[in-house]
């Protein structure tokens, strides 16, 4: 029977090093292969132009790279591209690049489908099959950054992990990627340009806070009361806004980085007065800023855009008390690839 081979990517660069020299080659050997898995992405060996035939043969008889395929590519009428991701194994994840003026960011996934269950979401209705193997989040990024300077005319600047998936439910994994893409033996991307997306796990951002990282944070906050918290995001019952916002008093003591809270509006579920008011105190445990996010219907219009006069209403009562608030449109709605539809519809 054929023993299944390894993903070559798994290995740190002193693995590889050890391998070689376990094959009777020089360790540099390890370097080079190194140097074409991740800052060059190779997908075959073959690519590997610089090693000998038989290195490269010797390779591929021990090993695999279970890249990434885009398998299919829409673009929306305003510059915006959505990738249907095909892993290895024949599940499917979405990415996106989001282009504006001076910049290009792009949206990952971290999981195939979501661990959590807010009910506005699309992905949320997709079972989770498998988090994302750091290999798999770096390919996304890589394949978007190529997208970026064929359509764009640029490299690509920004990162969020906003796709598919609770990156935090993933949180190894995510690092990890993070580690390969800022390092410049990867990407060589600022952590500052990278914005990590949760619907709010307190253990894991005490967790990160710990670990000092540099990347910048965002919390798919939408309420700022327990009730209609749980009303939309289930799983608020099991980590309550009071969880959550020790947590994020901890984050900022740590990292002194702000803190950003996504949140959309909807009519009749949190466009109040008393929304506004509960937003604005739980702004006020730590420097953030609000992004006001457009919703994007997922068909069975449960969840409707509140209406302007209730934006209007946040982004004066939030102003009023020294909140940054930022108003967001939707992006590549024409595709489904805005926030909160990505769902393989592709």
């Amino acid at each position: 029977m054929e023993t299944k081979k390894k993903d070559i990517r798994a290995l740190t660069k002193e693995q590889l090093r050890e391998f070689f020299v376990q094959q009777g080659d020089k360790a540099f050997r390890g370097n080079q292969v190194y140097e074409w898995l991740w800052s060059k992405s190779a997908h075959h060996f073959d690519d590997m132009t610089n090693i000998s035939k038989q290195t490269r043969d010797m390779l591929d008889a021990n090993f695999v790279i279970n890249h990434i395929e885009v398998d299919a590519m829409q673009k929306s009428s305003d510059g915006t591209i959505k990738n249907a991701v095909r892993l290895h194994d024949g599940l499917i994840v979405e990415s996106v690049l989001i282009p504006a003026k001076n910049r290009t960011t792009a949206c990952v996934s971290s999981q195939v489908g979501c661990s959590l269950d807010c009910k506005f979401c699309a992905t949320a209705r997709l079972k989770r099959m498998r988090n994302l193997n750091p290999d798999e989040i770096y390919d996304q990024v890589v394949a978007i950054d190529q997208e970026s300077r064929l359509y764009h005319d640029r490299p690509l600047s920004n990162i969020v992990f906003m796709g598919m998936g609770e990156p935090l439910m993933n949180y190894n994994n995510v690092l990890k990627a993070i580690d390969k893409i800022t390092s410049p033996e990867g990407l060589g991307m600022s952590p500052k340009r990278i914005v990590v997306s949760t619907s709010g796990v307190p253990k894991m951002i005490k967790k990160m806070a710990d670990e000092e990282v540099k990347f910048k944070l965002a919390v798919s906050l939408h309420s700022a009361i327990d009730e209609v918290r749980t009303s939309i995001m289930p799983f608020n019952a099991t980590f309550p806004l009071s969880d959550l916002r020790e947590s994020l008093q901890y984050w900022y003591a740590k990292t002194k980085n702000r803190i950003t809270y996504e949140y959309v509006v909807w009519k009749g579920i949190n466009d109040k007065r008393k929304d506004v008011d509960a937003l604005v105190e739980f702004c006020k445990f730590a420097p953030s800023k609000v992004n006001l996010i457009e919703y994007n219907p997922i068909d069975d219009g449960e969840f409707q855009q509140a209406n302007n006069e209730a934006l209007d209403m946040y982004v004066n009562v939030l102003e009023k008390n020294n909140i940054t608030v930022t108003v967001r449109r939707s992006r590549g709605k024409d595709i489904d690839a805005a926030c909160g539809q990505l769902a393989n519809k592709a």
